[in-house]
């Protein structure tokens, strides 16, 4: 099943041209990793391809490959559309934000990703669910092209695996990606620099953060879920961006007795984006799923169109319900 999954996602590259790839909204280390990766397959096959992104490319990701390239999606009709599409890391077709914009009428699409909550959305679908990132499921693809790997290529590929495994510390670093990781190290990735600066480089931005969301922690009553909650105000006041809130959620997760962590993001009044992380008893992807989100058992997310104060009472409500039925 998977070797076929393989073949005709290769297929796809090779029989056609002319591609737009796309990732999610509010692209991480495994979304543009994999879009620049895809671009890389693409360029060695010699088709021509446009890459995109509803935002911009956090500022500690724009060393790798190409990654200037990848057009910020503008508001307003756009200049063309693009028949033979690319997603890579969306975990639903909504998750591809409004790139879809740029989908000709009749779009055929290649759907790549290793979220278990994806519901094979695409024309194909390259999915592999014990995957620990897209940027793994494109290392193999990239071999059954008999693409032979370059520097590019091996930092790409190495930043989606690090990103998403937190540094090769989660449960999803198996023994295939570590050994994937020895293969990208030998062809030039620079494992020690890339630690440096995707897990240890802080913005003050991101201190500043910091330092608020944790002036904010909060817990039910037997601490075995805590959680952040943050506004737009904070992120003006701080001169902090998006980018800058990521790995927040780790600090309620990892406490000692907490089960659940769980960041709330205020956009506006009436939208939040919810993160939540698990220490591995609550499946957090069956609780983004129940909110209209998605995501991993450890790691999942949603989006709620209510006011803060009423997203923080229904999630935080549903999750210990949850811990309280195990």
């Amino acid at each position: 099943m998977w070797e076929a999954q393989l073949a005709l996602a290769a297929a796809f590259l090779r029989e056609r041209d002319d591609f737009l790839v796309v990732s999610h909204v509010q692209p991480d280390g495994d979304a543009i990793s994999s879009t620049v990766a895809v671009g890389w397959m693409l360029d060695k096959l010699g088709k021509s391809y446009t890459m995109m992104n509803e935002g911009p490319v956090p500022s500690r990701l724009r060393f790798l490959w190409n990654c200037g390239s990848i057009v910020e999606c503008a508001e307003g009709e756009p200049t063309r559309k693009y028949r033979n599409v690319i997603a890579v890391d969306c975990a639903d077709f909504s998750r591809v934000g409004p790139t879809q914009q740029w989908f000709e009428e009749g779009f055929e699409l290649l759907n790549i990703d290793h979220h278990p909550t994806n519901d094979a959305y695409g024309k194909e679908n390259l999915l592999r669910f014990d995957a620990a990132a897209t940027a793994e499921i494109l290392y193999e693809l990239s071999g059954h092209l008999g693409l032979a790997l370059d520097a590019d290529a091996a930092t790409a590929f190495y930043t989606g695996l690090l990103t998403d495994t937190g540094g090769f510390r989660y449960a999803n670093t198996s023994p295939f990606v570590m050994e994937a990781a020895s293969r990208l190290l030998a062809a030039g990735a620079q494992g020690p620099v890339l630690a440096e600066q995707l897990l240890e480089r802080m913005s003050m931005g991101q201190m500043r953060m910091i330092q608020r969301g944790l002036s904010r922690l909060a817990f039910t009553d037997d601490q075995r879920i805590g959680w952040i909650w943050v506004t737009s105000e904070d992120l003006a006041e701080t001169g902090a961006t998006n980018e800058d809130l990521e790995g927040l959620v780790n600090y309620p997760r990892n406490i000692e007795g907490v089960e659940v962590g769980v960041l709330f993001k205020e956009n506006g009044t009436k939208s939040v984006k919810v993160s939540m992380r698990s220490a591995g008893r609550v499946n957090v992807a069956a609780a983004a799923q129940h909110f209209g989100g998605g995501g991993h058992v450890r790691a999942a997310g949603c989006r709620l169109t209510i006011p803060l104060a009423d997203a923080m009472e229904q999630v935080i409500a549903y999750l210990k319900k949850e811990l309280d039925a195990l």
